[in-house]
């Protein structure tokens, strides 16, 4: 890289950053958009704004047209809202006549941030029930009052059409476990729903359960899995509404970064539709929406089996549901995913089953990688030594042939190369092997569940990023505060950089480059979760101490006199590879190319 390319790559950083500081919406701006995508989503769920709405409680009966009373399910469009509550060691599920729904979930042993009971969602804004057309007019069941029968941890919400015609949604929670039994019973509605579709709705918005909720955004979205295939989602960063229609749906999940409801069915759904809002509301982290198709065989008894999951992404927990949940944890892309899925997290668990802190865990990880990937460090160390210890003599072929000529100089530099036995690629090849490894442990740590609220230190929660200083205001790039592990992240890897410029000899604009970077990842990775910025520290610091004992035990005079006693040794011509010879071929057509140049001037 020449002074030219560095200063334009400069440039161009200085430029996005200043876009990003000045092309920001104003404060009014951010306002303005809030409040109006507020009024759509209350809007979306049927609730006026505050200056319209009336208050209600859950005993009072709401008003209701006398013609409807008279119609399809007429006896159950009036009534007041009760909860039944089903329990067990995992899960407390509260379910409400109204829609004979779900109305809330709460995880048991687990607590949010704010060391509150995790609710995933709670009130009017879920939304769950069949869509029907019965008697020619539409019907939603969300909208009806069920008769509430509970038998022991089962409860049967009925709603009668009349007296051997009604509508049963039965629930069963078994006494430990995430999942909940959800049966759909339609008993002699056939002739009466019209069609040989009916649709299942279900709407949500999950409720903030993380320190930072922008991060908690991007890590969820709803969820699919066509039979047969892999898992699939919907945008994480904004919204989208798409059609599933390509096959046959085995479930689809409303995903949290830490926390999932999910669906399955006994029969997969025909085809159906998923949607996602994000949330601008304070405590609120997403919308979801789904409308699933269901055969409808026009039987006197249709039946339609379902298991709903209700509980943590934590990666075995969701693989013992089966149906692959699991793979909504995002371990990466290829190849990092296999990395993380079959080296590292069945390591990690070995370890966890120590009963050893977290801290200690991550330490103990990330020696054994260091220990791992030690021969790999060792020949990249020795390939950057003799590199270094060549400069003099690299130095005396560059003041011989001049900067002017920078086709032939590099010809000398491999004809030196070769004669002494260096590959100049030799300390590249090692590193690269580690690379992904090294961005495998990106995704690791951020989709972990097990370090959440976990403490080490002075760091409170391991999957969140420890506000070690607050500046009350945000600062373009950086953020509101400053996360003291990833500030002795960043020092560790100026060090090692310093000390790598060392080994290999790097000088000029190569020198300095290395020196961008960690700053860059300062403001990248200072809203990243503590425990990833702990083991890039204790990387950089394993590595330099590798570094130390090689070259401890190196000695460059040795290595020297081998070089120098490689360029007296007979060399045998092997057959070129195809690249090398297609390198040599370019290096004499712009050899030409100069020549020519110079000999018109």
């Amino acid at each position: 890289m020449d002074r030219n390319t560095f200063t334009g790559l400069f440039l161009i950083m200085i430029i996005l950053a200043g876009g990003v500081f000045f092309m920001k919406p104003s404060e009014a701006e951010i306002n303005k958009e809030r409040a109006k995508q507020t009024a759509d989503s209350l809007k979306r769920i049927g609730v006026k704004p505050a200056s319209q709405s009336i208050a209600t409680t859950n005993n009072t009966t709401k008003a209701v047209d006398t013609a409807l009373l008279k119609g399809p399910f007429g006896s159950n469009m009036n009534g007041s809202e009760q909860t039944t509550i089903l329990e067990n060691a995992n899960l407390k599920i509260t379910l409400s006549n109204l829609g004979g729904k779900v109305l809330s979930v709460e995880v048991k042993n687990e607590q949010t941030y704010g060391k509150q009971p995790v609710i995933l969602f709670n009130g009017n804004e879920n939304k769950f029930g069949l869509n029907l057309n019965v008697d020619g007019k539409p019907l939603q069941t969300n909208n009806l009052y069920f008769t509430a029968t509970k038998n022991g941890n089962g409860v049967t919400m009925r709603a009668n059409y009349n007296a051997d015609k009604y509508v049963d949604f039965i629930y069963h929670l078994p006494a430990d476990g995430y999942q909940l039994d959800f049966n759909v019973s339609l008993n002699g509605l056939n002739q009466i729903i019209q069609g040989n579709q009916i649709s299942l709705n279900w709407e949500t918005t999950l409720l903030q359960q993380e320190k930072d909720a922008k991060k908690e955004q991007e890590h969820s979205g709803p969820y699919f899995k066509y039979v047969a295939q892999n898992p699939d989602h919907l945008n994480l960063h904004k919204d989208e509404k798409k059609e599933i229609n390509e096959g046959k749906i085995e479930w689809f999940s409303f995903k949290q970064h830490f926390f999932s409801a999910v669906l399955i069915p006994t029969v997969p759904f025909e085809k159906g539709d998923l949607e996602v809002k994000v949330s601008t509301e304070p405590g609120k982290i997403k919308w979801y929406g789904a409308n699933m198709q269901l055969p409808f065989n026009q039987l006197s008894a249709q039946n339609y089996a379902f298991k709903f999951y209700f509980g943590t992404n934590k990666f075995t927990t969701l693989k013992a549901q089966g149906h692959e949940l699991e793979k909504q944890v995002d371990l990466g892309y290829w190849p990092l995913k296999y990395i993380n899925r079959f080296i590292v997290l069945p390591v990690f668990n070995l370890l966890e089953s120590f009963n050893w802190g977290y801290g200690l865990i991550i330490l103990v990880l990330t020696i054994l990688l260091k220990l791992a990937m030690s021969p790999l460090t060792y020949k990249s160390y020795i390939s950057m030594a003799k590199m270094r210890i060549l400069k003099p003599e690299m130095d005396e072929i560059k003041a011989k042939v001049g900067e002017d000529n920078p086709t032939l100089l590099q010809q000398e530099y491999l004809k030196l190369y070769k004669q002494v036995g260096v590959n100049p690629l030799g300390g590249c090849l090692p590193m690269l092997l580690q690379l992904p490894f090294v961005m495998a442990f990106f995704f690791f740590f951020p989709n972990l569940f097990e370090l959440r609220g976990e403490s080490f230190l002075w760091m409170k929660d391991l999957s969140t990023y420890d506000d070690f200083i607050k500046f009350g205001f945000t600062i373009p790039f950086i953020g509101d505060h400053l996360s003291l592990m990833c500030i002795l992240m960043t020092i560790s890897t100026l060090i090692y950089t310093y000390f790598n410029n060392q080994i290999s000899g790097a000088t000029g604009q190569m020198k300095y480059i290395g020196y961008i970077m960690p700053i860059i990842f300062l403001g990248v990775l200072n809203s990243y979760p503590s425990g990833l910025n702990y083991y890039y520290f204790l990387a950089n610091m394993l590595t330099f101490l590798q570094q130390f004992l090689i070259r401890k035990m190196v000695n460059d005079d040795k290595i020297h006199a081998i070089l120098q006693d490689n360029k007296t040794k007979p060399k045998t011509e092997k057959k070129k590879s195809k690249f090398q010879a297609r390198l040599d071929e370019y290096m004499r057509n712009q050899q030409q190319t100069q020549a020519h140049q110079k000999k018109g001037k």
